[in-house]
């Protein structure tokens, strides 16, 4: 190899370590799971629901809300992160009628980068 492409090889390395590691270092919170499930139906009316993201959250800047059908907000306003898990923002819900809901939520994660989201899930007679 002579001296040319091996500076345009070492270039090239660092440039693609630079993208590499910047791209992590960009992440955003991602919803990785959410109970009740994303388009889910369930048989009663859940307890709670739960979202579990990739990032610790601040609580004080994430946001959680159940709606109903008609558009009015049924959770009971109580959002917070469990004490356990700094990734999970819960909300808890008094008993639901059979219906159609729809969860929005937005997070700040600690790396300060705003997600947000919504996801309907069904509670069945």
């Amino acid at each position: 190899m002579n001296l040319m492409t091996s500076r345009t090889l070492a270039v090239a390395a660092a440039l693609v370590m630079l993208v590499g590691g910047a791209t992590a270092a960009f992440a955003h919170a991602r919803l990785v799971k959410a109970s009740p499930a994303v388009g889910s139906t369930m048989k009663g009316s859940p307890a709670e629901i739960r979202l579990t993201l990739s990032e610790e959250l601040e609580a004080a800047f994430s946001t959680i809300r159940v709606i109903d059908s008609a558009g009015k907000q049924v959770d009971n306003g109580d959002k917070g992160l469990d004490p356990a898990n700094g990734k999970v923002l819960k909300v808890t819900l008094p008993p639901l009628p059979p219906g159609s809901y729809h969860v929005i939520w937005r997070v700040l994660s600690v790396d300060t980068h705003v997600t947000e989201g919504d996801f309907k899930f069904q509670v069945a007679p």
